[in-house]
């Protein structure tokens, strides 16, 4: 049985520099899977479930301050 090739995955990357934990992109999240953490007394968006993740880009889109860029990471089950 041949195995179609899939496009890459898109997942949010986080600047953690410029996110401030205000939140909107886990309020947008349709699968939920961004969750705010602290870190060093910093509140900041974390991925908490990559396979989960659809790759729709609202998170991004929400987001204000422009902390969260889209990258495609390869599938490694369509690489062959």
């Amino acid at each position: 049985m041949r195995r179609m090739a899939t496009a890459p995955k898109a997942l949010p990357a986080i600047d953690l520099a410029r996110c401030t934990g205000c939140g909107w992109c886990v309020a947008a999240c349709p699968p939920h899977v961004l969750s705010l953490a602290v870190e060093n007394w910093k509140k900041s968006a974390h991925l908490h479930d990559a396979p989960g993740c659809t790759g729709c880009a609202k998170c991004a889109l929400k987001c204000p301050f422009d902390a969260i860029a889209m990258r495609r990471i390869p599938d490694p089950a369509g690489s062959r």
